[in-house]
């Protein structure tokens, strides 16, 4: 397998392409196409991969994805049993950024919807308070034809180039592509990694995936990634902590978005339960330790927004002296 090349099919006459997907799960595979899209997920909960960042997904998420950016909706397990009855829904807006509307954004009135089409670049996500507003917008276009739907378009994007709180998925633009023989590594290695996380991955083990030595393998992820391998296994053990406390108790998550203070009570009530979890995981308490501050840290900026985080020590600090008696589990 190699990081599929797709061909979004077009209507002829039409310079937008709407697809609605109703599936047993999303498409399992890295892929990447020449246009943009902008997916609404209605159904379906796992994790995103787009470029080398990624995050749990959700009903309720609005994501843009950038022209030829890697990326990958991987359903949770539960999808993939032979008895699952669960389903994914999402709509999707596609457009190729070279196309009909290169020639709208010549026009100076255009400025700001061709920036945001350029960060889309990075890969980004509409924050919690600003996706209902981009969700009307979305069904204008789909609902709409010819001229009223294109007409709607150019203002969904127009509103979402006013918005200031889009987060952001790679540290790095992905214009370049990856060549097949680079996709295929590439491709096997996040497959590898999101299958078996939960286990310990030695660094011969990951290595013989992408048929590399080990320091070659090293050098090769870090290169396409910008980041190092153990850092992106525990990005995607600190989304399943992350995910694991959210799902705790959302009574005590829809108090902290009214009183963050009490964020500090969340924090010590399961902070042992996480660390026994992520210790399992890295078996290490130096690393476990560390890890499971940065998802308590994500699951307040989840909660509370990004610019949060400075709040975050000054919440967690008296609550860690409770909670600081780790015991090792093993």
């Amino acid at each position: 397998m190699k990081i599929i090349n797709f061909t979004i099919p077009e209507k002829i006459g039409k310079s937008i392409h709407i697809k609605e997907d109703k599936l047993p799960y999303f498409y399992p595979h890295l892929h990447r196409h020449v246009e943009i899209q902008i997916t609404w997920v209605l159904s379906g909960e796992g994790t995103i991969v787009i470029g080398n960042n990624m995050k749990p997904f959700q009903p309720g998420d609005l994501f843009v994805i950038g022209a030829n950016q890697p990326h990958l909706f991987k359903s949770n397990p539960c999808y993939f049993e032979p008895d699952s009855r669960k389903k994914i829904h999402a709509l999707n807006i596609f457009f190729n950024p070279e196309g009909f509307i290169s020639q709208l954004l010549r026009f100076p009135e255009m400025y700001s919807i061709k920036k945001f089409i350029k960060s889309s670049n990075y890969g980004i996500q509409a924050s919690e308070k600003d996706a209902p507003k981009l969700f009307e917008h979305f069904l204008k276009v789909i609902n709409n034809e010819e001229g009223f739907m294109m007409a709607y378009f150019i203002e969904m994007l127009q509103t979402m180039a006013n918005l200031t709180e889009w987060k952001y998925f790679s540290t790095e633009s992905f214009e370049y592509l990856f060549t097949d023989i680079e996709g295929l590594k590439m491709n096997d290695i996040l497959r590898y990694t999101m299958d078996h996380y939960k286990e310990e991955i030695s660094l011969e083990q990951i290595s013989a995936v992408a048929h590399l030595a080990p320091q070659s393998f090293c050098r090769y992820f870090k290169k396409h990634s910008a980041k190092t391998y153990t850092n992106f296994l525990n990005e995607l053990r600190i989304n399943e902590a992350c995910k694991r406390l959210m799902e705790k108790n959302f009574v005590s998550i829809e108090k902290i978005k009214k009183e963050p203070d009490y964020f500090g009570v969340l924090y010590k009530k399961y902070f042992n339960e996480i660390y026994n979890y992520v210790y399992s995981k890295v078996r290490e308490q130096s690393s476990a330790s560390d890890v499971t501050q940065q998802v308590f840290l994500k699951a307040f900026n989840n909660i509370c927004g990004s610019t949060s985080s400075n709040t975050f020590g000054l919440l967690v600090i008296p609550a860690a002296s409770t909670a600081s008696s780790i015991v090792n589990p093993f």
